[in-house]
């Protein structure tokens, strides 16, 4: 390829990772599909490439959909047990957060609900709400007519508005006043003051560490904080786990609040939290290495607030 080409790639690679990282809930596997595009890119017949934008998305889309559809993905996201991969707030693959639908389609919470539905629904949502793509550009992206791409992007909003923990948009500063006050009650001891923080509807789920062979998870006010509490405690083995004595600091994830571990620099846990009228009303433990890779990378890049416990 001669270098206007690769420029003309180039200059789309953020938003295609940004679009397939929202499709697969994979930073990882994002990358790779984005990587899979410009391979399309560098044997395609560009002189009758009319819009590359539009070409690019469109392949894009479809190897992610074809990702989605895959006998490996399905196994691993089968029943739910699959979480996103978290990102650090600044990343540039969260992508665009002018309005509140686009903040709202990458949050960990809407990354998770979309595994319910089909790739083409999620496919549509996605350009939809993230991207502000008109419906006839949906429907020629994933070779469907207008009126499907209405009925696909009507039926994804109803399935998240009814399935969306915490509703509407939450004040970080606030939200933070929260996980701090969370974060001293599981620490300290105080299970009183812990379940008082929660919302009578709390979830909360874990990967286990990898450790698990499926998620965990737990429901009631009671039960969530029996295993933050578990969870918060220090041992021996959890630092041996952890490679030493993390630092925890808060910080947002997927534009959400989030207790992050971290041992010398190196990320060895995450919890993310949403918050709803002044309670948690969800949590998402994530400490299985692979699911971090990413946000240790730009963890490493940043300058971090300094910890709320500087040695758990």
């Amino acid at each position: 390829m001669d270098s206007a080409a690769i420029d003309r790639f180039e200059a789309s690679r953020g938003r295609l990772a940004s679009l397939a990282y929202r499709l697969l809930g994979s930073a990882a596997d994002a990358e790779d599909a984005v990587q899979d595009t410009f391979l399309r890119w560098q044997s395609a017949d560009r002189d009758r490439v009319e819009v590359p934008e539009a070409w690019l998305t469109r392949v894009v889309t479809h190897l992610c959909i074809d990702r989605l559809r895959s006998a490996r993905a399905r196994h691993e996201r089968a029943a739910g047990d699959w979480l996103p991969e978290p990102l650090l707030e600044g990343d540039p693959m969260l992508g665009p957060a002018d309005t509140f639908e686009q903040r709202e389609s990458v949050s960990l919470a809407v990354l998770t609900l979309l595994e319910r539905l089909s790739p083409v629904e999620r496919a549509a949502y996605v350009l939809r709400e993230a991207f502000s793509y008109p419906h006839a550009e949906i429907a020629g992206i994933l070779d469907i007519t207008e009126s499907a791409s209405q009925q696909h992007v009507h039926r994804a909003r109803r399935r998240v508005a009814a399935e969306r923990r915490g509703g509407g948009e939450v004040d970080p500063a606030s939200a933070r006043r929260v996980v701090e006050e969370f974060l001293a009650a599981a620490t300290s001891g105080r299970t009183e003051r812990l379940v008082a923080l929660l919302t009578d509807d709390v979830t909360a789920v874990s990967d286990g560490a990898g450790l698990a062979k499926r998620l965990l998870r737990y429901n009631t006010r009671e039960r969530v904080a029996s295993y933050v509490r578990a969870g918060f405690k220090p041992t021996a083995a959890k630092r041996r786990l952890a490679g030493g004595s993390p630092a925890l600091h808060i910080a947002l994830l997927n534009g959400s609040p989030a207790v992050i571990a971290v041992v010398e620099g190196r990320v060895v846990g995450a919890v993310a939290f949403d918050v709803s009228d002044g309670k948690v009303a969800s949590l998402r433990g994530i400490a299985t290495a692979d699911r971090l890779t990413r946000l240790n990378e730009t963890w490493q890049q940043h300058e971090p607030d300094a910890p709320v416990i500087s040695a758990w």
